[in-house]
């Protein structure tokens, strides 16, 4: 906006006291490389026409209607800061949290420093969830811990991991291989760590006409099924006592949590075997049970399933997509039948769009909803 409009006077208002984010609340702490943006960050902040004002909470300490009435614009930015739920049985039990409660938690986000997250009193976590946030977590999870003291991981969060009994971790996924919601990168990374030994099922490898035609259809889907079959052969004999394991849990969905002994803390997962099934709307291939059950045994689990965004008073709001509608970031009015922009309101990034993307796709976003 400052580079776009000569003269602009830009106001960043957080709810937090301290500006930049997902940079540092989202970003893995042995991530240090993505978090240069925060330079870019600081020079903009450092611009005489750009103030910052933390610790202000939209709805609460100021509402919509008022500071459209301060402002002559009105850009929303504030992603999405809550969990989408399973909705299955067991899922209030304690050791189950949401990915980015542990995120929030490792990285020293105030709201979640007293997660307390149990390490101590279980060998073995499951992680709900084939992205890239579930791939950071067990790589947390997992990684050596000489490695993160070197990072700028919380303290208490180290001490807790330094702490942990965990020595296996298992990522489900409702899908195969080739569906895996990952990218290369990530995944490479985490195939590599020390001292971690790849667990697959090579049947689970096995792809159909289907299969290839997605991947004929997407590099990174081919590249992805690749490192995992590369993985499967490459740590197939590998097998020594005092390895970690990271086990790739494919065509697996949730059905319920299972308690403990003590009847409050989670036990197991009961998990249903799928099969892929061709969307007849979409074309797309979606996993269907098959009415095949089996329990994983865990202490710790963490959903990766998705974020949603939450509304404010005063603004339009589509629930079933959990996003503001908008046309190129104008947010469109929710009074009008007619396709009516609000006027000097406007949306970015996970609440304009739902919550995906990298650093990179956030800023042609922005640059749309400025240009719009």
């Amino acid at each position: 906006m400052l580079k776009s409009h000569e003269g602009a006077q830009v106001d960043i208002i957080d709810r937090l006291p301290t500006p930049f984010g997902l940079v540092r609340s989202g970003v893995a702490p042995d991530h240090p490389e993505t978090k240069i943006v925060v330079n870019q960050f600081s020079r903009v902040a450092a611009n005489g026409s750009c103030s910052f004002f933390g610790n202000v909470t939209l709805g609460r300490d100021i509402s919509l209607s008022e500071l459209r009435k301060t402002y002559h614009v009105v850009v929303l930015a504030y992603g999405a800061e809550s969990d989408r739920s399973l909705g299955i049985p067991g899922e209030d039990l304690k050791g189950i949290h949401s990915a980015r409660e542990f995120v929030w938690w490792y990285n020293g986000h105030p709201d979640m420093c007293d997660l307390s997250p149990d390490l101590k009193n279980t060998e073995s976590a499951v992680i709900l969830g084939q992205g890239n946030v579930a791939l950071d977590v067990a790589r947390i999870l997992l990684r050596c811990k000489t490695e993160l003291a070197t990072t700028d991981i919380a303290d208490y969060a180290l001490d807790a991991l330094r702490g942990s009994t965990i020595r296996k971790v298992h990522l489900v996924g409702r899908r195969g291989p080739v569906q895996a919601a990952c990218t290369a990168k990530e995944l490479r990374e985490i195939l590599g760590l020390k001292n971690v030994r790849i667990c697959i099922n090579e049947a689970d490898l096995a792809t159909s006409p289907a299969d290839e035609e997605e991947m004929r259809n997407s590099r990174i889907q081919r590249r992805v099924y690749e490192l995992l079959s590369k993985a499967a052969s490459v740590h197939k004999d590998n097998s020594y006592s005092d390895q970690k394991e990271l086990h790739f849990v494919f065509f697996r969905r949730p059905i319920k949590f299972i308690p403990s002994e003590n009847g409050s803390t989670v036990g197991a997962v009961q998990l249903e075997k799928t099969a892929l099934k061709g969307d007849e709307v979409t074309g797309k291939q979606v996993a269907v049970g098959t009415g095949e059950f089996e329990d994983l045994k865990c202490g710790l689990v963490l959903k990766s399933i998705g974020y949603k965004s939450l509304p404010v008073q005063g603004l339009p709001f589509d629930k079933n997509r959990g996003v503001v509608p908008n046309l190129r970031g104008r947010v469109l009015s929710s009074e009008s039948e007619t396709t009516t922009v609000e006027s000097g309101l406007y949306v970015v990034g996970w609440l304009k769009r739902g919550p995906t993307g990298i650093v990179a796709t956030n800023l042609h976003c922005a640059e749309e909803t400025v240009g719009g």
